[in-house]
């Protein structure tokens, strides 16, 4: 089962205080995890700020080394349309807490994954 990982889904450890491996663990049992270059970039501009964000981000930095990075091979404008473009191309499950992205992932068919009663990950079939 390949996972693709975004943005929002790689600040969920630090900011709901979860394990997202272990948790992904729990749904899927064995699982690649994947996270796009870009998705990596817009974590890197987060851990250079300050406050809480910035701490969740220095977090998801650590989380998306432990991933494959893989470029998106996608010309769309924005980082959440690339996510939607490689997880239809490559069949991969979206792991994410922005509720547009999700919304726009479960309208194209596209599996997801995000955070109930921000303790444990609920997969919703798309």
């Amino acid at each position: 089962m390949r996972v693709l990982l975004d943005t929002n889904a790689l600040l969920m450890p630090a900011q709901f205080g979860i394990d997202l491996y272990d948790e992904l663990m729990a749904l899927f049992g064995d699982f690649e995890p994947i996270t796009l270059e870009e998705v990596v970039g817009e974590v890197s501009g987060l851990a250079r700020g300050r406050g809480r964000d910035a701490v969740a981000a220095r977090v998801g930095l650590a989380m998306a080394r432990r991933s494959k990075i893989v470029p998106s091979g996608s010309t769309a404008e924005r980082v959440d349309d690339r996510v939607i473009e490689y997880a239809r191309r490559e069949g991969c499950t979206v792991v994410t807490n922005d509720r547009e992205l999700r919304n726009a992932l479960l309208d194209e068919g596209i599996d997801v994954v995000s955070m109930r009663r921000e303790r444990t990950l609920e997969l919703m079939r798309g």
